[in-house]
C-alpha cells in the first residue's frame, strides 16, 4: 500500500532552474536491407480521453493507441490518413536522415481527408516519437502523440520492455482541453502516461525492465523519479549512452526528449513504488511500479548491463575546421510553422560531411527548447575541448545562456530547426538548414 506521508517528503530537491541544470549535466553507413520491410498505418482522427477521475471523457485528436515496434534495418511503409478538419504534418523525434519524411521541408502538410505514403528506412535503433503538434498551436483540440520503438538487432539483457509516454494537457472547468499556443486562463495542468491517469506497471522480484520514458508534453520540462529505485540510463534521445545512474534518482526530459533506463526490481513482493513527476512547480504521482507476490524471476538480480549496441555515429569530432554558426533562438528570422514556405532563407548551409558547431543563445526570460531535425548532436563542454558522453536531438536552454553543440552534417537535404519557450501560450517557431 502507498504510504500517505510520501508526498510530504522532499523527494525532488528541484526548482525550475536546477531542474534544467540537471538536464545539461546529466551514422550508420551500411545499406538498409531491401527485403526487410513492414507497414505502419497512422490515422489522425477525433478521439476521447479520460483526464478527470470519474469525469466524462475529453475530446481530443489522436494518431491511435497502437504500439509500433520495428527492428533496426527494416524499411517501414508509412501510410497516413488525415480524418481531421485541418491539415497536419507528421513530426518526428529520433528519425535521422530521411528527407522524404521531413516535415514542411521535405513533405508538405497533409490536407484534410487526404492520404499519403512514404518509405522510411530505420537506420538507428532507439525510442522514437511522432506527433502532429507542429501545426497544432491554437487548434480546436489538443492531440496525442505516438511512440515508435526500433529494437536493436542484437539481444539486450532485459526481461521486459515498456514505454512510458508522458503527455501534458490544460483542462478547463467545463472538461474541455486546450491546445498549446494559447493562454491557459483558469485551466489546470494534467499529465497522463500511455493515455491513462496513473497506470500501474507490474513486475516480479529481480525482473529487469527497460523503461522507455518519453516526454511528449507540449511545453513542460519534467523530472521523473521512481521512489527507492535506481534508474540506470542506457540511451538518450534514441541513441545509446555510456551507462550511468540518474543523478538524484531523477530523469530530466525536455519536451520531446526520450530516455531509456534499466530498472532492477529488487524490492520484496507486494511493494508499491510511486512514479513521480516534477514539472518545476509541483510533484505529482503519475503511475506506480508494483512488485507482485509471484515467484521471483531469478534468485538474484542481473549483473550491470553493458552499453547498448552502437548505432554507428562517429566516436569523435575534429572541430578545428568546423562550420561555426551563431544562432539566437528568439531572433526575428523565426516564424510559426503555418507560415513556413520555400522562400524562407536557411539559417545556414553546410557541405555534406562537414562538422557544424552551433552556438545556441536564449535571449528570452524563460527556458527555451531547441530541436534539430535530421541529425543528432553532441553537447560541447564550455571551452569546446570535449563533449558530453551522449547524443541529443533536443535541448532545453536556460534564459540568458548559450550552449554549443556539434554534429556531422551526414545527410543531404533540407531540415527543420524548432524552438519553443517553456510556456503553454508560447508559439512554436521554426527555421531550416541545408546539407548539400
Amino acid at each position: 500500500m502507498v504510504r500517505i506521508g510520501l508526498m510530504a517528503r522532499p523527494i525532488f530537491h528541484l526548482t525550475r532552474r536546477n531542474l534544467l541544470a540537471g538536464f545539461g549535466a546529466s551514422a550508420l553507413t551500411g545499406l538498409v536491407p531491401a527485403w526487410a520491410q513492414t507497414r505502419m498505418v497512422v490515422q489522425a482522427r477525433p478521439a476521447r480521453i479520460a483526464l478527470r477521475p470519474g469525469g466524462s471523457e475529453t475530446p481530443i485528436w489522436s494518431l491511435g493507441n497502437q504500439e509500433f515496434r520495428f527492428r533496426r534495418g527494416e524499411t517501414v511503409q508509412l501510410d497516413v490518413s488525415n480524418e481531421l478538419p485541418v491539415p497536419i504534418a507528421l513530426n518526428w523525434r529520433g528519425l535521422d536522415g530521411v528527407p522524404a519524411a521531413a516535415p514542411l521541408t521535405g513533405r508538405p502538410p497533409l490536407a484534410a481527408s487526404a492520404k499519403e505514403s512514404v518509405a522510411i528506412p530505420l537506420r538507428h535503433a532507439g525510442t522514437l516519437l511522432c506527433d502532429i503538434n507542429l501545426l497544432g498551436d491554437g487548434a480546436a483540440r489538443p492531440s496525442r502523440a505516438q511512440a515508435v520503438v526500433v529494437q536493436e538487432g542484437e539481444p539486450v539483457p532485459v526481461d521486459r520492455d515498456e514505454v512510458l509516454l508522458i503527455e501534458d494537457g490544460q483542462l478547463l472547468p467545463d472538461g474541455s482541453a486546450m491546445a498549446a499556443g494559447s493562454a491557459p486562463k483558469d485551466a489546470v495542468a494534467v499529465y497522463t502516461v500511455n493515455g491513462a491517469l496513473a497506470p500501474d506497471f507490474m513486475c516480479r522480484v529481480n525482473e529487469r525492465l527497460r523503461l522507455r520514458f518519453i516526454n511528449a508534453s507540449q511545453r513542460s520540462v519534467i523530472a521523473v523519479k521512481i521512489d527507492q529505485v535506481e534508474l540506470r540510463v542506457m540511451a538518450i534521445d534514441s541513441q545509446p549512452a555510456e551507462p550511468f545512474v540518474a543523478r538524484n534518482g531523477a530523469l530530466v526530459l525536455a519536451p520531446g526528449g526520450r530516455v531509456d533506463a534499466f530498472v532492477d526490481a529488487t524490492a520484496p513482493g507486494g511493494t508499491v513504488l510511486p512514479i513521480l513527476l516534477h514539472d518545476g512547480k509541483e510533484v505529482r504521482p503519475v503511475g506506480r511500479l508494483v512488485v507482485t507476490n509471484d515467484p521471483p524471476v531469478r534468485t538474484a538480480p542481473r549483473p550491470p548491463a553493458p552499453p547498448l549496441p552502437s548505432n554507428g555515429l562517429p566516436a569523435r569530432f575534429d572541430l578545428r575546421s568546423a562550420l561555426r554558426v551563431d544562432l539566437a533562438l528568439n531572433g526575428q528570422d523565426w516564424i510559426v510553422p503555418a507560415r513556413f514556405g520555400a522562400s524562407a532563407q536557411p539559417a545556414f548551409r553546410a557541405k555534406a560531411g562537414r562538422i557544424v558547431v552551433l552556438a545556441l543563445t536564449n535571449r528570452a526570460d524563460i527556458a527555451t527548447v531547441f530541436h534539430l531535425h535530421g541529425h543528432h548532436f553532441r553537447l560541447l563542454d564550455k571551452l569546446d575541448d570535449g563533449w558530453k558522453p551522449f547524443w541529443l536531438d533536443t535541448l532545453a536552454i536556460e534564459p540568458g545562456q548559450t550552449q554549443r553543440i556539434a554534429f556531422a552534417a551526414e545527410y543531404a537535404g533540407r531540415w527543420l530547426i524548432e524552438s519553443a519557450a517553456t510556456d503553454w501560450a508560447a508559439p512554436r517557431l521554426v527555421r531550416w538548414y541545408a546539407v548539400e
